[in-house]
């Protein structure tokens, strides 16, 4: 990790470190106020299953890499528990500082410890060489069946 830059959990502060600019470098994001961002924090604190760590550049005080672990737990495998990385993002401009790698070992440390039984992660057939090198394999297909018109929370 460069000097100056720490990893992390998320903090309620990290709303005005740019938390959701970093985000947007994945994915569409909307117009997410600090309430909004406040509420869905703290009901993903309460439900006790999501880890969203951050790297942050203290210099500038930006976040500029994220990544999170959500735990399921299952009735098979004897009840156990499986981790879902998602939302693996590194800010533009940030990359080729390892911050992804580190992100995903970080967060497959944390699977280990919260008692996981495998981490599974969906990417884009562009990034399966990079997940590769981080340790992960290809297993299965990705599917999904979005709900017109649910891109928010109501």
């Amino acid at each position: 990790m460069p000097p100056n830059h720490i990893i992390r959990p998320l903090e309620l502060t990290d709303f005005r470190k740019g938390y959701i600019e970093c985000l947007a470098n994945l994915t569409v994001v909307g117009d997410v106020t600090e309430q909004m961002f406040a509420e869905s924090f703290e009901d993903m604190q309460r439900a006790g299953c999501y880890f969203v760590i951050v790297i942050e550049d203290l210099e500038l005080t930006k976040i500029v890499a994220t990544g999170t672990l959500v735990v399921e737990q299952k009735f098979i495998r004897m009840c156990g528990r499986v981790g879902h990385i998602e939302d693996i993002v590194v800010a533009k401009g940030q990359q080729g500082k390892r911050f992804g790698f580190t992100i995903i070992n970080q967060l497959k440390e944390l699977a280990t410890a919260t008692g996981c039984y495998k981490s599974i992660l969906d990417c884009s057939p562009d990034n399966v060489p990079f997940y590769e090198k981080c340790g992960l394999e290809k297993k299965g297909i990705q599917m999904a069946a979005y709900v017109p018109g649910a891109a928010h929370k109501l």
